[in-house]
């Protein structure tokens, strides 16, 4: 679950973004929301082919992280918001939190809607745990592209790819 920290950082950081402009509110273009789209699956469909091959347990962390960051961005721009160039992969973590985490609670309420009031608490947590699975998997992206030995990957790969499986299907609904 998100903390109250994570939230109030991830709220002060994108004021910041957009007065800077590394963050900025646009009109979403079917053009390059297509291209995001096809990136992401892509990305995870290359993810389930090097995983069901065994290929490389790397490849399906980073391929896995890279379907969810397309999807990602991809909502954001649906919602009027294009990330920059310069720290993109932090500024997408940070309007997740900021701008889709309400989106992805009031989603999964329409899903629970017989049990409405524990469906409430059933979503905060579910939307919470996907943008910290996002979360996780960009800094497992980078420890296991960097740090890691081979024979730890690959217990590493399966849930990296189900966590981006599980992402793409919350994010394909709010497109």
């Amino acid at each position: 679950m998100l903390d109250e920290k994570r939230i109030n950082e991830a709220e002060n950081n994108v004021k910041s973004y957009l007065e800077e402009g590394l963050l900025s509110k646009t009109n979403a273009k079917q053009e390059v929301l297509a291209i995001l789209l096809k990136n992401a699956k892509e990305s995870l469909r290359v993810a389930e082919e090097i995983y069901q091959k065994g290929i490389s347990d790397l490849w399906v962390i980073v391929s896995s992280y890279y379907s969810m960051y397309y999807y990602a961005n991809a909502v954001l721009l649906k919602l009027g918001y294009k990330v920059g160039d310069k720290i993109a992969h932090k500024i997408t973590s940070d309007a997740l939190v900021v701008y889709v985490r309400k989106k992805l609670k009031e989603s999964l309420l329409k899903e629970y809607e017989e049990a409405k009031e524990e469906a409430l608490n059933i979503a905060g947590v579910k939307a919470d745990s996907l943008i910290e699975s996002f979360e996780y998997e960009r800094g497992k992206r980078g420890r296991i592209q960097y740090e890691t030995l081979d024979i730890e990957k690959h217990s590493k790969a399966n849930t990296s790819l189900e966590r981006a499986k599980e992402f793409t299907r919350e994010m394909e609904k709010l497109l």
